[in-house]
């Protein structure tokens, strides 16, 4: 079975496994959430040009499972639909991102973690195998296994991002 890498941050993903997804999915964003109403004032800087604060990654974060969720929703009524990009750069802006209350944030971080494992949770046995066309990182036949390793992956990843904004908040 194909395994989902990231070479940058260490994770790895079975797809065969990939029905462990959703617990981990909301495992991994519960840490988020911890980390970000902690973090104080801290959560709100940018530690260098570029490169978000842990407030904007929390609400990129919250963003992507919302998108995702309606992917694989989509997924299950159209044959491989072809999943357009979120505009993940935009919305920082658009969203006004820095701007938001990190309570309400990690709030609606938790919420959307709960409703895409319910809704991964709901994928039959052959439902994990539908494909869509994905445009990350190259346009690409996937199937739902994957949809679900990546964005556990993101949950991961940018878990790691916000760590190490918040170890750095000198820098």
């Amino acid at each position: 079975m194909e395994v989902y890498a990231c070479a940058e941050c260490g994770f790895e993903q079975d797809l065969a496994s990939a029905e462990t997804v959703p617990t981990a999915i909301v495992d991994g964003v519960g840490d988020v959430v911890a980390l970000v109403a902690g973090a104080g004032p801290a959560v709100h800087g940018r530690r260098a040009p570029g490169v978000w604060s842990p407030l904007e990654y929390a609400c990129h974060l919250r963003d992507a499972l919302l998108v995702q969720r309606e992917r694989v929703l989509m997924a299950r009524r159209i044959e491989q639909p072809v999943f357009d990009p979120m505009g993940r750069d935009e919305r920082v802006d658009h969203d006004g991102y820095a701007d938001q209350n990190p309570d309400d944030v990690t709030r609606q971080l938790a919420d959307a973690a709960a409703m895409f494992a319910n809704v991964l949770r709901r994928l039959g046995s052959a439902d994990w195998d539908r494909t869509v066309v994905y445009g990350y990182p190259e346009r690409r036949v996937r199937s739902l296994r994957w949809v679900a390793a990546h964005t556990l992956h993101e949950v991961r990843h940018h878990r790691r991002d916000i760590e190490d904004q918040l170890a750095n908040e000198d820098g």
